[in-house]
């Protein structure tokens, strides 16, 4: 007997388009092509809105914590929709999502970060999407058989000719000859971008002949400061600040490496989506990166805050041969294709809905 499809709802209140918002996208996307019936329930006019026009939704302002009106709306959405799972993301969604123990429904809120659990304790399960922040989840009390660690997945990344690459730089300015290092990422003080442009500009400005440049991808409160140190550091002519992007894939397109030089990063999305590009990486030890990276096999890992070894890790990578580059890139790929496939990962959702549902 085939197994009937299970109908969710799925309810972010972020206007952003961060890891979090583009993982959204994508589940969301995903389960519809599977022919499992969704509503999307987020912002309207939003960058997920945007990218989700061929999805059920339901657009609905979430303007606070208090907002009863969409509290109410919410509430009505999953009844109207007969939905057998709801999960929020992000804090807002959650505390705004408010369903009965033992109704039809299951409230799942997914966790990527070490959030205040004060605001997710009244949902009925809990999805995190590192081992690290399951075993927060646990230590601090929640059921056990009602907490699962499902990682995130990215899509197959776009093929990369060489013509569209060299036009990409063009348009951004780089040579095509150049060397390109990217970073995507808000403008935060969590994401240590000052220490990336302390690192970048403690590097030559050619390797073997050839430029170097630096693409921030994002936007954020410390752009004016970031871009203010980037002067005063005399490196502005080489660092690319392109701002938020809804499509960020031609920034990894365009890359020869990738860094991600962050204080905190619960998961790092931002790395599957460069393994996914076939890009080498090179990132500090934060708890997402740790998890995610075998130092040494497919990236290389640094110290946090330490801008001196970031740079010699960056200059490491510069300076070594195209075939050792390419192992470890394709290391992560191998990675990325055995943690993190579309196909497991959905897998292991669909299998989390339906014993919910079941318990229920």
């Amino acid at each position: 007997m085939t197994d009937r499809p299970i109908r969710s709802v799925h309810i972010i209140g972020s206007r952003a388009s961060g890891g979090a918002e583009r993982f959204y996208i994508r589940i969301v996307r995903s389960l519809h092509a599977l022919g499992h019936p969704v509503l999307a329930v987020c912002p309207p006019g939003s960058a997920i809105a945007q990218k989700l026009v061929d999805v059920p939704m339901r657009p609905l302002s979430m303007r606070s914590i208090w907002d009863l009106y969409a509290r109410w709306n919410i509430a009505h959405a999953t009844r109207s929709f007969g939905t057998q799972i709801v999960q929020t993301y992000l804090g807002r969604a959650t505390r705004l999502t408010h369903l009965k123990g033992g109704g039809r429904s299951v409230h799942v809120a997914r966790l990527g970060g070490y959030y205040n659990l004060d605001h997710y304790r009244h949902a009925h399960a809990w999805v995190a999407n590192t081992g690290g922040i399951y075993r927060y989840l646990i230590t601090n009390g929640f059921p056990a058989k009602r907490v699962f660690h499902i990682g995130n997945f990215v899509e197959p990344a776009p093929p990369r000719p060489a013509t569209t690459r060299t036009q990409i730089r063009e348009a951004a300015g780089i040579p095509p000859d150049a060397y390109v290092l990217v970073s995507v990422g808000r403008l935060h003080p969590n994401k240590a971008f000052d220490n990336l442009l302390t690192a970048f500009a403690a590097l030559p400005r050619r390797v073997d002949y050839r430029p170097l440049h630096l693409v921030i991808v994002g936007d954020g409160p410390l752009r004016g400061e970031i871009q203010d140190q980037a002067r005063s550091l005399r490196i502005a002519a080489d660092v690319h600040f392109v701002g938020w992007q809804s499509d960020p894939n031609p920034y990894y397109q365009m890359a020869d490496i990738f860094i991600c030089p962050s204080r905190i990063e619960p998961l790092g999305n931002v790395i599957l989506e460069a393994w996914s590009h076939g890009l080498p990486v090179i990132a500090t030890r934060s708890a997402g990166a740790e998890e995610l990276i075998h130092d040494g096999v497919d990236g290389r890992l640094v110290p946090i805050d330490d801008p001196a070894t970031l740079a010699a890790a960056i200059r490491g990578f510069l300076e070594t041969d195209t075939k050792t580059l390419e192992a470890f890139a394709e290391a992560g790929r191998v990675t990325l294709a055995e943690n993190h496939g579309a196909e497991s990962v959905l897998a292991r959702y669909i299998e989390m809905y339906r014993l919910l549902s079941k318990d229920n």
